[in-house]
C-alpha cells in the first residue's frame, strides 16, 4: 500500500464550509497500514459537533479505498489534539487570508 497515493486521493475530499481539502487543512493526523491491505486513518474536524462528521469521514474512507492495495479502511475521528488553524499548510492559510 502506498500511503503517498492515499494522501493524493485525500486531496479530493473537501470541507464544504471552507472549500479546502482535508490534507491542506491539516485534518489528517495519522495513516497506517495495520495489516496487509488494512488502513487506519486518524482525522479530526475543525469543530466538535460538526454537522458534516459522518459525511467527511465517509468521504475520507471512500477516497482512501480507491487506492490499489487498500482493501479495508477504518477512519477514527479524534479530538486530541484539537484542530487549530496552525495545522493548515501554507497554501490553505494563504487561501483563507491567514
Amino acid at each position: 500500500m502506498d500511503l503517498e497515493k492515499v494522501r493524493e486521493q485525500l486531496l479530493e475530499v473537501y470541507d464544504p464550509e471552507l472549500g479546502l481539502n482535508v490534507v491542506e487543512l491539516g485534518l489528517i493526523y495519522h495513516m497506517e497500514e495495520v495489516a496487509d491491505g488494512q488502513l487506519v486513518i486518524d482525522m479530526t474536524l475543525t469543530t466538535p459537533g460538526c454537522p458534516m462528521h459522518d459525511t467527511m469521514s465517509e468521504a475520507v474512507e471512500w477516497a482512501a479505498g480507491r487506492v490499489d492495495g487498500v482493501e479495508d479502511v477504518r477512519v477514527n475521528v479524534v479530538w486530541n489534539p484539537p484542530w487549530t488553524p496552525a495545522r493548515m499548510n501554507d497554501q490553505a492559510r494563504a487561501k483563507l487570508g491567514f
